[in-house]
């Protein structure tokens, strides 16, 4: 049985903690936008758990650096990570710390061996929809000309942004929520392409699936007419044996004629 490295360990120790991590982060960012009303303390609270949970990620990665054994080729493998825990630290923007937390627990999900491209993709669909949902209410909610007021409106403007349909009935008017629209569209076309994308590689190989089969059938069915043809040159060939030792035994019998004793 192949050995793990340190990182390695590290990586399937972490996953599923920093996954549960990235939800209560979810919920943090979460409970200041749905509850306009939440007060001071409870916005202080959410807002310290959100920078708790983007710790976590980044002392995870510099931890998976310290134990890698190729450092200089881990910071080049990982440039999208290192991103993303140095990108909080240039602005306290929430939504800053929300992107690079998505990053973070999308990278780390990727290296997730058992979790299969379209559980990543449903929950990759789920986390934009919903995250992109609560970005844009939270810019666009105090926005003297916005339409998006609600959380209903933000999440039907997220989803028609994502699968790039765009209805116009809802549409950002600020600069940070026009960004969180160009970012949501992107995504979509590229969640879009990776389904397409898997969808054709399935099919793919169901029909090489069925190539190959039909391929072995072929080749088996030759083989045994291969196998009969041969059957049928023995049986002729033993037939023909036969008969010559029997004409051999009927020529050589006494009673045949020119086999009978010689005339006095």
């Amino acid at each position: 049985m192949e050995q793990l490295s340190a990182q390695a360990r590290w990586e399937r120790f972490t996953e599923r903690p920093l996954l549960g991590l990235a939800v209560v982060f979810g919920v943090a960012y979460a409970v200041p936008i749905v509850d306009a009303s939440a007060g001071r303390f409870l916005t202080a609270v959410c807002t310290g758990v959100e920078w708790v949970v983007w710790g976590a990620f980044a002392l995870d990665y510099l931890v998976r650096l310290a134990l890698a054994p190729h450092r200089k080729t881990f910071v080049r493998r990982h440039w999208l990570d290192l991103c993303a825990v140095v990108l909080p630290l240039l602005q306290p923007l929430r939504l800053l710390r929300l992107v690079s937390t998505l990053l973070l627990v999308g990278r780390r999900a990727r290296m997730a061996p058992q979790i299969r491209l379209t559980t990543y993709v449903v929950g990759a669909v789920i986390g934009l929809l919903m995250f992109g949902s609560l970005a844009v209410l939270s810019v666009e909610r105090e926005s003297p000309h916005g339409n998006i007021r609600t959380l209903g409106d933000a999440v039907w403007w997220s989803f028609t942004t994502m699968t790039t349909v765009g209805y116009g009935d809802h549409a950002p008017t600020t600069g940070l929520g026009r960004m969180i629209a160009v970012g949501l569209m992107l995504s979509g076309i590229a969640l879009l392409g990776v389904v397409t994308a898997n969808i054709a590689a399935w099919f793919i190989s169901r029909f090489e699936k069925d190539d190959v089969e039909e391929r072995r059938q072929t080749e088996a069915i030759a083989a045994l007419a291969e196998e009969v043809r041969s059957l049928r040159a023995e049986v002729a060939r033993l037939a023909e044996t036969r008969r010559d030792a029997e004409s051999c035994a009927v020529g050589n019998s006494p009673s045949a004629p020119g086999n009978g004793p010689p005339a006095p």
